[in-house]
Order: structure tokens, then sequence, then C-alpha cells
């Protein structure tokens, strides 16, 4: 069976949809990640037997019944995160950062006995940041961005906004690497980026804006850093089966 994989983009999408304010059904954006990696089986007509031959897991039959969600328990992030490709986030590590590492952010379920999906996306956010930060680090970080952890009215950006903008940023540099549409290296068309998406921030006066430029910037990078991560234990699985 072929596994259900998402991009980063997808799901921030797909969180952003689950809160019933972006515009799009989770379950659209569910169709449109898995056309995108099936455009060959639905031009031939065989998109039937494909989707027959992928594991849906039992979080995202949820979410395709139950379309928004206010919260999500700690298991179902976890579910979703497995989704997300090249992640190492593990339940385990979850539970250690919301008792823990992190509990002056993460510390209670904000939607009943459920986190919210802001603190869903901080998990992922952490999953992310720590490939190349360490935890004290990663605190001050959102000790910049989210101000006093027990006021959401503060934050400079939603997280799940400030998720959505550096995962996007990170594959739409994947995709100009790709084709190279552009003479620019990846480092400047990161910036590029970053500068582009707070430009957009009216509410925060510059050195807000230039915390938020920073920020983007070094999350994307991090992303770039899970990528090489997971290309080097895919060499180094590779070379110890291959060993006959």
């Amino acid at each position: 069976m072929e596994s259900f994989t998402l991009t980063r983009a997808e799901m921030s999408s797909l969180l952003l949809s689950l809160t019933g304010t972006s515009g799009q059904t989770p379950l659209h954006i569910l169709q449109e990640a898995w056309a995108k990696l099936h455009q060959r089986e639905m031009r031939e007509g065989s998109s039937l037997n494909a989707f027959l031959s992928t594991q849906i897991p039992p979080i995202l039959q949820k979410i395709i019944k139950g379309g928004k969600a206010k919260g999500l328990s700690l298991q179902e992030i976890a579910a979703l995160g497995a989704l997300i490709e090249y992640s190492t986030i593990s339940i385990t590590a979850m539970q250690n950062w919301v008792k823990r590492d992190f509990k002056e952010y993460l510390g209670s379920p904000l939607e009943g006995k459920k986190y919210s999906i802001n603190q869903a996306a901080m998990l992922f956010m952490i999953d992310d940041l720590k490939s190349s930060l360490d935890f004290r680090s990663i605190n001050r970080l959102f000790r910049m961005l989210f101000l006093r952890p027990e006021r959401d009215d503060d934050d400079l950006l939603e997280p799940v906004q400030l998720y959505g903008a550096y995962t996007l940023m990170f594959e739409q540099n994947r995709v100009n690497e790709e084709h190279r549409q552009d003479r620019l290296t990846g480092r400047e068309r990161l910036a590029q980026a970053a500068e582009t998406a707070v430009k957009r921030l009216a509410h925060l006066n510059c050195p807000q804006r230039e915390t938020v430029q920073n920020s983007l910037l070094v999350a994307a990078v991090s992303v770039q850093a899970c990528y090489f991560q997971a290309l080097a234990r895919q060499y180094f699985n590779a070379s110890l089966f291959l060993d006959f």
C-alpha cells in the first residue's frame, strides 16, 4: 500500500482548513495533495485503483468525514505529523515538550481536553526547528514571536500562519531549484521571500517585522536541514540494505 504523504505547506493548509477560516475544506486540501502525486493515473482513468492502493490513516478518515475541528489530541497531532515528508515527530517527543521542554507555551490544552490548531502548529514548528536549534534557543525564539504565552492576542503572528509562511517559502524555493526558474541562490531566494511576506504585516512595527522576517528564515533553513538529514538517513539505510 502506498502511504499518504503531505508536504509541510499542504499540512499548514490542512490545519487552516480545520479552523474553517481558509475558504477551503479539509477534503479539498487532501484531494489536491493526492491528485498532485497521481496525475498520470488521473489522465489514464485509473485514479480509483490508485486511490484504493493508498493507505488512508484513521486520522485522515476522521477529517474527511468530520471536516472542521477546533482541537486535536496529542495522538491525533502525532498521526498528522507522521504524514509530513521527512518529519521525525513522535508522540513521546511531544509529551516531553508539553510536560517539560515547552511547558510554558504548550502545557495545557486550550480546546477542552484537546490542543488548539495553533498549538499543533507550534509542535510541528518545534520538530522543524530542532534540526538547527537547541530547545533553549527555540524557547527564546517563541518568546520574541509570541510574547506572553498565556495570551494569544499579543502574538506577532499566529503560529499556524507562521508555519504556513515558512513552509510555503521552502516549497517555492524547492520548486525554483528543481526547475531553475531564476538565477538567484537559495539563500537569496529565501531572503527575498521572507521580506515579501512581512511587508503584508501592516499591524507590526519595523522591529517586529524584522523579528518575524528573521524567524521565517531560521525556520525555512531548518526545514532544509530536515530534508538533508532525511536524505543522509536514506543513503545510510540503502548502504546497509545493499551490503550483500
